[in-house]
């Protein structure tokens, strides 16, 4: 039984066990050489006087930068970055070998290199404008050039923060002004050359009615509307005095009886 628990003893103090938690890859490096199995979710039993397990998050991280980059004018501009990026899992040995655990710091020279070489192609007012989401993609298809083969992922390149020279950011915001005002100003004369045709449409309608009536009046209707007149003065009780030709009737005077 003595022994027993001595080989127990023994056992538990050669060997460690490591958990590995999901979205993390453990690696295990003995005598500083790591090996290509990853495990991605369980436990790691090793060796701790030569064995270490190395973790890595597989899961998308976040790479913050702040810097300056060069416009096409050559201006600086000063703007905040993020990077989404995650580990291959199968090549996560590969990153270790090759970049090693500091591959964040090669990611950020990276970027620095792709975003000098396409931000230096776009003036930069286009960094403020619609061609910011061009300008990213551009960044991360570069980015991924040299990345990608070496197992870290660019899932896309988000310039968050674009902060532009006073002079030029001024003078932006009075071109937009520039332009709000030119396109009220096109809609007042549209509104004003609308308003136009609407009186010319009116007066174009009351002439042609009036040529329309004048038309109509021909000599035997105007006949009829002076008998008809005749008829309704007529029937008043009051005594008038019309002089007529025989055609129109003219009313000259009204008395009362």
């Amino acid at each position: 039984m003595k022994k027993q628990l001595a080989m127990i003893a023994a056992f538990l103090l050669i060997t460690s066990c490591a958990v590995i938690r999901p979205g993390e890859a453990g690696i295990k490096q003995r005598l500083g050489k790591l090996d290509d199995k990853v495990t991605t979710q369980g436990t790691i039993v090793f060796n701790p006087f030569t064995t270490r397990v190395i973790k890595e998050s597989i899961q998308t991280n976040n790479l913050k930068l702040a810097l300056r980059i060069p416009s096409k004018e050559g201006l600086s501009v000063d703007s905040e970055i993020s990077i989404l990026y995650r580990l291959e899992v199968d090549m996560v040995p590969t990153v270790l070998k090759n970049i090693g655990p500091n591959y964040k710091d090669v990611m950020s020279a990276v970027f620095r290199s792709a975003s000098s070489d396409v931000c230096s192609q776009f003036f930069a007012k286009d960094m403020h404008s619609g061609k910011r989401a061009d300008i990213e993609k551009a960044i991360k298809a570069k980015m991924e050039e040299t990345l990608t083969p070496q197992g870290i992922i660019i899932e896309a390149v988000l310039m968050k923060s674009i902060q532009l020279p006073q002079g030029l950011s001024l003078s932006i915001e009075q071109k937009l002004q520039a332009e709000q005002d030119a396109m009220r100003m096109e809609f007042i004369l549209q509104r004003e050359r609308l308003e136009a045709d609407r009186k010319i449409i009116e007066a174009t309608g009351t002439r042609d009615a009036q040529i329309i009536l004048a038309q109509g009046l021909t000599p035997e209707i105007l006949k009829i509307r002076s008998i008809e007149a005749f008829i309704e003065l007529s029937k008043s009780a009051n005594s008038k005095v019309i002089i007529t030709d025989g055609r129109t009737p003219y009313l000259i005077n009204e008395a009362k009886n």
